[in-house]
């Protein structure tokens, strides 16, 4: 057996608790296939595995939520997450992924027959779980993710809001962390407040300190153990944060 399997099951334990266990594996033999070069042995790149085996199986289990937010899966979110997939870990690990995904949907479904509340209540327990063993800025990057996934038909529903607030919340983060996620990419100075988390209201110099704040936390170096394509992903979003500064910056005539 693969060591990623291996791991990959025991990180799904340890942070997602039975539901991670069901489909730890699963994720694990992932990185098993898109790393078969990978040096036998080295406890660095085994904890690297374990670290983006946990992320990516985390991004999986709420993305089903958000997916289903609405009652519908979109083809446009669907294919989002399956660009993650191959990105991360190469065309073999798109079905693989996928089949996680509707797993999880069916699973959803069977647990609503008995209890409308237990899938549910099963995410808030696994957004605790996230919150205790993944770092603060991993989980801004996998809230980064799932806002990205709600973006990818062009339009964000009530219902979808919603629950991307009850994840952030179970995961340890706040409203207005989801409402910059949102508006990441946005051309207008509304959005750009909103994407640096502070009042139109503010003072200059809280408008600073605020920018300051962001580029710390989204800081792609904090993310560098998940793998380079998520660094990169989280460069791209470093730079929709520039922009929303100089956009307020402009409008302000700071400097």
């Amino acid at each position: 057996m693969g060591y990623g399997k291996w791991i990959g099951g025991l990180m799904g334990f340890v942070t997602m608790g039975p539901l991670g266990a069901l489909a730890g594996f699963a994720i694990g033999s992932l990185f098993d296939n898109a790393n078969e070069n990978m040096i036998e042995g080295s406890d660095v790149q085994n904890e690297y595995a374990g670290q983006r085996n946990s992320f990516l199986f985390s991004m999986l289990v709420m993305a089903s939520y958000i997916i289903r937010a609405d009652g519908r899966i979109m083809h446009s979110e669907m294919e989002y997450v399956r660009n993650f997939l191959r990105n991360n870990f190469g065309e073999a690990a798109v079905s693989e992924g996928e089949q996680i995904l509707l797993n999880l949907f069916e699973q959803r479904k069977q647990m609503d027959k008995t209890n409308p509340m237990a899938f549910r209540n099963t995410i808030n327990q696994c957004g605790q779980q996230i919150a205790e063993n993944m770092t603060y800025e991993e989980r801004l990057q996998l809230l980064s993710f799932l806002a990205q996934i709600a973006k990818s038909d062009g339009n964000v529903c009530k219902e979808e809001i919603d629950a991307l607030r009850e994840v952030a919340l179970s995961m340890g983060l706040s409203y207005q962390e989801v409402e910059s996620m949102l508006n990441m990419r946005g051309k207008s100075l509304d959005e750009a407040y909103k994407v640096l988390e502070v009042s139109p209201d503010a003072s200059d110099e809280e408008v600073r300190a605020a920018y300051k704040k962001m580029a710390l936390k989204h800081h792609p170096d904090r993310v560098a153990t998940l793998g380079e394509d998520i660094r990169k992903a989280a460069e791209e979003k470093f730079q929709d944060i520039n922009n929303a500064k100089e956009r307020i910056y402009k409008a302000r005539g700071m400097r």
